[in-house]
């Protein structure tokens, strides 16, 4: 695992990723791998997984690749926009989040991501595009 990853889940694990248990395992430039064990903390009222927990995992690995591939001292990015369809549920086990980048521009990245549950079933695919912060002069 790189530094700049290590120093990326070390300081998450304060932070809305940490609370929600997300781990992101690999990133190697357009591609990142994060896993989110289910847990109590994750459902909505009516038993089954909600909805914004799926995003905030997919979204996370999303940002993680996005932030990684910023220069060192770059000023950073943020999301313009999201999109997730869900296509199932998972009430245990560990969702795999695999996300990739489809378009990486001077200004704007574009991800897609494809969440997993235990059993390899897709529960929701997700899409989002960064906005790459410029330095002010």
């Amino acid at each position: 695992m790189n530094e700049r990853l290590a120093a990326l889940n070390l300081a998450a694990r304060e932070a809305l990723p940490g609370l929600l248990g997300v781990e992101v395992l690999e990133a190697d430039g357009p591609t990142v791998r994060a896993t989110m064990e289910v847990h109590a903390g994750l459902m909505a009222p009516n038993g089954y997984l909600h909805a914004a927990s799926v995003v905030a995992l997919a979204d996370t690995a999303c940002g993680y690749g996005c932030w990684l591939g910023l220069p060192e001292d770059g000023p950073g990015f943020t999301t313009l926009e999201l999109k997730a369809n869900f296509l199932g549920t998972a009430k245990d086990g560990v969702l795999t989040c695999n996300a990739t980048r489809v378009h990486g521009g001077r200004t704007t990245e574009v991800w897609d991501a494809e969440i997993l549950d235990s059993e390899g079933r897709r529960i929701a695919l997700f899409r989002c595009t960064q906005m790459i912060l410029q330095k002010r002069i």
